[in-house]
């Protein structure tokens, strides 16, 4: 079953919108589900890297990062998941999420420990 909704958008996000007409279901999903899931730890932890990331940290810092154990629990259940291969199609973008999260982190530690070991 679908639904036909009509929202109003300022200018710039129509503009925005424009180039992305064919996916707006799909980017509506996907807000829904992050929205939902920011009461989630997982989620948390998330966007706690990210910030960490971006905020220019010192070695010492990116070193120090550690997902929760909610956080590796949820990942650990989506992968048990996936190996059955009973996940959904949102479980499956949640999953390809935080594995590119857990990539950024090791290209980063990578990265630290270089400028650790080029230190005097």
């Amino acid at each position: 079953m679908t639904m036909q909704i009509t929202i109003e958008v300022p200018d710039t996000l129509w503009r925005q919108l424009q180039n992305l007409k064919g996916r707006l279901p799909e980017i509506l999903e996907r807000g829904l589900r992050e929205m939902s899931a920011e009461g989630s730890n997982g989620f948390k932890d998330e966007n706690a890297i990210m910030e960490l990331l971006a905020s220019q940290p010192t070695p010492e810092q990116v070193l120090a990062i550690r997902p929760s154990s909610e956080f590796q629990a949820r990942v650990s259940d989506l992968l048990y998941q996936s190996k059955q291969g009973e996940l959904s199609r949102q479980q499956e973008t949640e999953l390809e999420r935080y594995l590119m999260l857990e990539h950024l982190v090791r290209l980063a530690k990578a990265h630290a420990y270089q400028q650790l070991a080029a230190r005097p």
